[in-house]
């Protein structure tokens, strides 16, 4: 099996700003596991909250390469562990193998990668739409472009908090999620904030604090009506029986966890704990995003909207039509590259 990786350029729509930061520009790595004619395709879309960069990753790749060039892909589940065990961390490049495996899998028996597992594309839930933190002029605007969503999820985590919120509010009565991305650093400040949320009918609240305060977590639930749900806080299968003592949902990203067969077996077992299930992404081209799509049947809330976030998206496949996503019915992932 032959792998190979290329840099890509992704510039998003709007400056991205959430509590950690902003950019325009992001650069990933995109790889190609070849095999009897058979290409299977993968993006690293890493994230540096993470200790992951291009650099790592591509160190990363190259010690995969080894491994990889005597493998057989038939094989991939007992393989995609063996790439686990290289190295800790590196998730997004792990993701990025198992995703082409998967790929490569799916084409060679000729079927859509939802059908390798049973499920039905029908039962995909709607996408949420995503505006990023802007001053009010500028969320109006965003505001506009996601006229064809009937969910959104707006950032927050800043002093400007609730200015934000009532700007949402004055131009829409639409389904509204929040997303603090651990902007609240004080429990009572966050108690404060989820209170405000509840009024402005904020569906639910993800990660308010930063991770690791799982106590502090446990306190908010008790003291707010409004669900919590994980998201910096699941990095791993071992997180989740301490995340259920504090959450009520969690936010699986399959670039956070390390691929599909691990975002596959954490659903399972987020759900086997009492944890509703979302299944997110970072800002990411329609090759992770469909990638990811394809489990979205058996998730609660869908945030599936990176690539619609783009500028310039490198790739086509999955569609978001009003917020429901609709699966390419090609062989494996099913994404083909952007027109010229």
């Amino acid at each position: 099996m032959k792998l190979h990786w290329e840099t890509k350029i992704l510039e998003t729509r709007w400056a991205w700003r959430i509590a950690r930061g902003a950019f325009s520009e992001i650069r990933y790595h995109y790889i190609t596991l070849e095999h009897e004619g058979i290409t299977g395709y993968g993006e690293a879309a890493h994230n540096g909250r993470y200790g992951e960069t291009l650099e790592t990753i591509g160190e990363f790749l190259a010690k995969a390469k080894r491994v990889l060039e005597a493998a057989n892909p038939c094989c991939y589940e007992p393989l995609i562990g063996k790439i686990h065990e290289l190295a800790k961390g590196q998730h997004a490049a792990k993701a990025a193998i198992d995703m082409a495996l998967h790929d490569w899998a799916a084409q060679r028996l000729g079927c859509p990668l939802h059908e390798l597992w049973g499920l039905d594309p029908a039962r995909i839930p709607l996408t949420s739409y995503s505006l990023g933190i802007d001053e009010e002029s500028v969320l109006v605007q965003k505001l506009a472009e996601a006229e064809p969503y009937p969910i959104l999820k707006i950032k927050l985590g800043t002093p400007d908090d609730e200015a934000i919120v009532r700007t949402v509010r004055r131009h829409t009565d639409k389904v509204l999620r929040v997303d603090a991305n651990e902007g609240w650093t004080d429990r009572e400040l966050a108690r404060d904030r989820v209170a405000m949320l509840e009024e402005m009918n904020v569906e639910f609240v993800e990660q308010p604090l930063p991770a690791d305060r799982l106590d502090d977590v446990a306190w908010l639930r008790s003291e707010s009506a409004l669900p919590l749900v994980a998201d910096e806080d699941v990095t791993a299968p071992a997180s989740l029986k301490a995340l259920a003592a504090a959450y009520d949902g969690v936010n699986l990203k399959v670039m956070k966890v390390g691929g599909l067969l691990r975002t596959l077996q954490m659903i399972h077992t987020a759900r086997s704990l009492g944890l509703k299930v979302m299944l997110g992404c970072m800002i990411e081209s329609s090759l992770g995003i469909t990638a990811a799509a394809h489990l979205a049947p058996l998730v609660d809330w869908a945030d599936l909207d990176g690539y619609l976030l783009l500028k310039d998206d490198p790739f086509q496949g999955v569609l978001a039509t009003g917020g429901q996503l609709s699966l390419p019915g090609r062989p494996g992932i099913g994404v083909q590259a952007a027109a010229a």
